[in-house]
């Protein structure tokens, strides 16, 4: 039998291969063009005096939109700007490396939140509590923290908001995180599982899958999902509830993935410093309001967001905490603080509100 076709197969192979190696060392070149350039931008801040914030939001921001707007593919935007975000990261630590404050140990989903948004580059700090993540940056410790403040299922994280209201920090940006829940044991049946560790939040997310596959199994509530890998690993007869990066750090076997109840769910992460974000383009604006105590507040409170043709994207209640059965309201509207009509939305609400807290603007979370 000839051997020409497997030769014609490898001469092809060799010609795109070729191709490959000098794609690869003109991108190469590249990188290392935009990193010269990188330090470039922060020697010029410096001659200048404003080398504080290396970390602009809004210009991060803006370069994924636009690269995703001149993308022409195979590629997808989602893995586009993964890439960007890893060489940004990259360029960024050459100054250096941001220190992001998240809800620990290590393979939650928090630090899946954190590594998203700021790149491998970064230097992590798990912390292991939402309190210790606020006061790591409020301390100085850490740049930015990365906190869970809502789920498409469960809804608010009640601490992140309480903390909201007395930090000084500010909301700079914000990240999107689809959640998809995994059952992880060293055991291999079912049968053999009689106790299922996680965070309560994703106990509640499969509370129906676990009905119908471990109907007869103890359900304990543990302060995360990496901490409950952990525990899996441990001890035999458990498992454990949790995502991707829990399974790949703790080397626990998953018996079933995706197990969620609600296909989409997913969880939003709020960044937070010691600065929010100017302008990108497409914003949100963040704050914290109460209302006088008598009949239409509330509605009078909003109503200079409609007037102004102001959208709101959230209004979400909370215990005030200070005083019995009042509240303080949680709103998100769209645009920037510096914009002119969001700018007159919130003196109007100043002049009415009881309180008035603008947690900052920043830009839309770039998927």
């Amino acid at each position: 039998m000839s051997d020409q076709p497997q030769n014609d197969l490898q001469q092809a192979l060799a010609g795109v291969r070729a191709d490959i190696d000098r794609i690869d060392g003109q991108l190469l070149e590249l990188l290392n063009e935009r990193a010269r350039c990188a330090q470039k931008v922060g020697e010029i801040k410096a001659e200048h005096g404003e080398a504080g914030h290396i970390y602009r939001p809004e210009r991060e921001a803006q370069v994924l939109r636009r690269l995703q707007d001149l993308n022409p593919g195979p590629l997808p935007n989602e893995n586009v700007t993964f890439f960007f975000r890893e060489v940004m990261s990259a360029c960024l630590s050459l100054e250096e490396p941001l220190g992001i404050a998240f809800l620990g140990p290590l393979g939650t989903f928090s630090e899946s939140a954190a590594t998203k948004h700021f790149g491998h580059a970064a230097r992590l700090l798990p912390q292991g509590s939402i309190d210790d993540v606020f006061r790591e940056v409020e301390s100085g410790h850490a740049h930015y923290a990365v906190v869970p403040v809502e789920n498409s299922t469960e809804g608010a994280v009640g601490r992140t908001m309480d903390l909201l209201l007395s930090t000084p920090l500010k909301i700079c940006g914000e990240v999107v995180v689809r959640v998809h829940q995994n059952l992880m044991s060293k055991e291999t049946e079912f049968a053999r599982i009689t106790k299922v560790y996680s965070h309560a939040q994703s106990l509640a997310q499969c509370h129906e899958w676990l009905n119908r596959m471990l109907p007869h199994a103890q359900r304990v509530s543990v302060g995360s999902n990496a901490l409950a890998a952990q525990k899996a690993v441990a001890e035999p007869g458990t498992a454990a509830i949790a995502g991707e990066a829990a399974a790949a750090r703790y080397q626990l076997p998953k018996l079933a993935e995706n197990i969620e109840d609600e296909p989409n769910n997913t969880t939003r992460f709020l960044v937070l410093g010691k600065h929010d974000a100017g302008p990108s383009g497409r914003d949100k604006t963040s704050l914290i309001m109460s209302a006088p105590n008598r009949t239409g507040a509330l509605h009078e409170l909003l109503l200079p967001l409609s007037t102004a043709g102001v959208s709101m994207c959230r209004l979400e209640s909370r215990p005030a905490r200070n005083a019995l059965w009042e509240y303080v309201f949680y709103v998100d509207i769209e645009g920037h603080r510096d914009a002119p009509e969001v700018g007159a939305a919130l003196e109007q609400l100043a002049a009415r509100a009881a309180y008035l807290k603008i947690l900052g603007s920043y830009p839309v979370a770039v998927y």
